[in-house]
């Protein structure tokens, strides 16, 4: 009973989620590039995690590999009971839905940078097929703002916080995601007008940082689960101030998988995400948002086999961006100060090489991250 309660409220709060005002594309081309078309400046979010953040939502794709596409978008769509929940993300032709006020930067471990107004295919697979939380997260921050918002995706499939975005304050080797993380911000907001030709170059906020990972801490329960809070905490209290924003607003999606109820070590996890959250120095600043009641039976969901990926359901994955949006807007809600913008372009860039691959550093920076990315 208290199962379909959940539900019936979870649909009711995403209906009146639905965007207030249409999101049609533009048309573009040599002549026509992509105009901003939210205020200036930017709100800049930077959405980080594992490969539950990549995206592993299934938009259209059906066959026996899909499971003849249940639990797909599409498949849901055409469910009476539940069309509605996705009415918006798609226009009147039946085409997916694009937004021109909020923008997305993601680049895969393996392939080019993807940037793009808001819609399918910020995923590491090819196509428009796929989605992840950025979606639906994308589509509550674009409804909340006037402003442009832009969403910077640094996730990568596999990774711990254990080990690959241990923070600097944990100890030991500070983990290349941490490091790549960091710089891919930068990157990404120095060259805001190269991967958004339509930036009128009104400046930025970073307004918020969403944490949507765990899997790989809980496959190592005698070391990662025991140091999550801890870990996790310093992440955040890291990523503040090397990205010079020490009240930067903090979403921490719990660890999804395949369970309602978890077990054990994954038990334990979800614990540590909850009271990493719960300190008493983040208070007002960071929340913690549930998603194990998103989780749909395997044989309703496109992927039966894929535990670890949500069973690659679309409701999953919707209803988990939506909650870290609705999250991270209670946050905003409560008045907190933002950053202040830095409307002006760094005077100069530190140009450096990390693992193959050329960055600009700004010069605002802070020194100890400009020593570990080029140590």
């Amino acid at each position: 009973m208290r199962k379909h309660i959940v539900e019936l409220i979870l649909f009711v709060v995403v209906a009146l989620a639905a965007p207030v005002h249409p999101a049609f594309a533009q048309q573009v081309g040599p002549n026509n590039p992509l105009k901003q078309t939210g205020k200036s400046p930017v709100r800049v979010f930077i959405l980080a995690g594992q490969s539950n953040m990549e995206g592993q939502g299934v938009a259209d794709l059906e066959g026996k590999d899909y499971n003849q596409g249940r639990g797909s978008l599409n498949f849901l769509m055409k469910d009476p009971a539940k069309g509605t929940l996705f009415k918006h993300l798609k226009n009147d032709k039946g085409q997916w839905v694009v937004r021109d006020d909020v923008w997305v930067r993601y680049k895969p471990e393996d392939g080019p940078i993807k940037s793009g107004p808001l819609t399918l295919g910020f995923t590491p697979y090819g196509g428009k097929h796929h989605f992840g939380p950025e979606l639906q997260f994308g589509h509550v921050m674009g409804n909340y703002f006037t402003n442009q918002v832009l969403l910077i995706k640094t996730a990568w499939g596999g990774k711990s916080l254990y080990k690959d975005f241990r923070p600097p304050s944990s100890g030991g080797q500070v983990g290349s995601c941490y490091t790549k993380m960091i710089a891919e911000v930068h990157e990404a907001l120095a060259n805001l007008k190269n991967d958004f030709p339509g930036y009128d170059s009104g400046g930025y906020e970073l307004a918020g940082f969403v944490w949507y990972q765990g899997w790989n801490d809980g496959c190592d329960p005698k070391n990662a689960v025991p140091e999550y809070e801890t870990n996790l905490a310093n992440l955040i209290k890291d990523l503040r101030k090397d990205l010079l924003a020490p009240k930067l607003p903090v979403v921490v999606g719990e660890l999804t998988g395949p369970w309602v109820q978890a077990e054990g070590a994954w038990a334990a996890l979800r614990q540590a995400q909850a009271d990493a959250a719960a300190r008493p120095e983040f208070k007002g600043t960071v929340r913690f948002v549930e998603t194990h009641d998103f989780v749909r039976k395997p044989e309703d969901s496109p992927c039966p086999g894929h535990g670890h990926h949500e069973f690659a359901n679309a409701e999953t994955y919707f209803l988990v961006g939506n909650a870290l949006g609705q999250g991270m807007k209670k946050l905003l809600q409560e008045d907190h100060t933002l950053p202040t913008p830095d409307p002006s372009k760094p005077a100069s860039h530190a140009v450096g090489s990390i693992e193959g691959w050329t960055v600009q550093i700004d010069d605002g920076l802070s020194n100890d991250v400009y020593e570990r990315l080029y140590d």
